[in-house]
């Protein structure tokens, strides 16, 4: 088996990776928005641990995507036109996010703000659902035929597998989300955000711990059964960091337990890339979706450069925004009127005709 095609499954496999763990609290702190926060205060703590970083957290699915579409055309094709309305709703979740970010301090209103902060939540729950059911099927097969070409009606994608795909991301970012928050605020939402972690972080990660799990019975290979381990031990040792009051250990070994799990999913199936439920033969595979192997090697010369460039300054951003915040640096907002008074403007415009 060549070279190239391994080394750029494993650097696809980690460009999902760096997505779910910095999208992934960034998304549960959408999510947040209407479920843990308290008052109007609260929602703008949330908002501030994240304005920094959350558009620069989004590349990473861009990359994602464009990294497969260049490496390997043939697993691109077959699942986003597979999964083409799922993406869909995942793409306008993204766009409602976005928009309501820039948008809902823009007006002193209750009404306006109380809309977009449904934006957030709703978009960053549709985002996350779908792009799990994604990476689920991803692992766990789809109906294609020898062409590669989805078999069945528009939402033959809609399995459990799918179902338990997105409850796995949406668990994890909650929890990941949380845990977050007890490290990057202070006061009372810390203390809240630390008791949530505690309370509901069986509950939260125990989807994606099903999905690891089945695809590593599925494909029973022996190292994917060691890293599963890793990620229970690790997702054991952020609990316990939690209830000691260690908010950074505990987001770490949030982080390790996804790595650990993912990596599981990810080994297990190579050198599938995208199972055929139809039959074993129609199976995509690292050599027959990939791309030649002079593209290939010219990606590869231009990942060694901007990779690193990337993480530096995505580093950089992190290290400059690290300080916890409170409800007491948020100033009161500001009711902006119009820089002329109506009235004012018509007798100038009276004067000047």
């Amino acid at each position: 088996m060549d070279f190239l095609p391994t080394l750029w499954f494993i650097l696809i496999a980690v460009l999902w990776i760096g997505y779910l763990f910095l999208e992934g609290f960034d998304l549960g702190v959408g999510m947040l928005m209407k479920t843990f926060a308290r008052d109007e205060k609260e929602r703008r703590v949330l908002l501030n641990t994240v304005g920094p970083v959350w558009d620069g957290n989004e590349v990473w699915l861009l990359t994602a995507a464009g990294a497969t579409f260049a490496a390997f055309p043939f697993w691109y094709a077959s699942l986003f036109s597979a999964l083409y309305i799922p993406l869909v709703f995942v793409l306008l979740g993204l766009i409602f996010r976005a928009v309501a970010f820039e948008y809902r301090g823009k007006v002193h209103s209750n009404r306006w703000r109380k809309t977009w902060d449904w934006a957030i939540a709703l978009g960053s729950f549709v985002a996350a659902f779908g792009i799990g059911a994604m990476l689920a099927l991803t692992t766990t097969g789809l109906p294609l035929n020898a062409n590669g070409d989805r078999v069945g009606g528009p939402f033959a994608w809609f399995t459990w597998y799918a179902v338990l795909g997105g409850l796995a991301v949406v668990g994890f970012a909650l929890i990941h989300a949380a845990a977050f928050v007890a490290l990057k605020t202070d006061g009372d939402i810390r203390h809240r955000a630390r008791r949530l972690v505690g309370r509901w972080m069986p509950v939260g990660l125990l989807p994606l711990a099903l999905w690891a799990i089945t695809v590593a019975v599925q494909h029973g290979k022996w190292f994917s059964w060691i890293l599963l381990a890793v990620a229970v031990g690790a997702a054991v040792a952020a609990w316990r960091a939690n209830r000691a009051d260690r908010e950074g250990f505990s987001f770490l070994g949030m982080g390790v337990f996804l790595l650990a799990g993912a990596a599981a999913i990810f080994s297990a199936v190579y050198p599938v890339v995208l199972p055929s439920t139809l039959d074993p033969l129609w199976n995509l595979t690292v050599e027959n979706a990939s791309s030649s192997s002079y593209t290939l090697g010219l990606m590869s010369i231009v990942a060694a450069v901007g990779v690193p460039l990337v993480l530096a300054y995505q580093g950089w951003t992190y290290w400059v925004f690290r300080k916890r915040i409170t409800v007491a640096h948020l100033p009161e907002p500001l009711d902006f009127g119009p820089a002329v008074a109506p009235e004012k403007a018509l007798a100038s415009e009276g004067t000047k005709a």
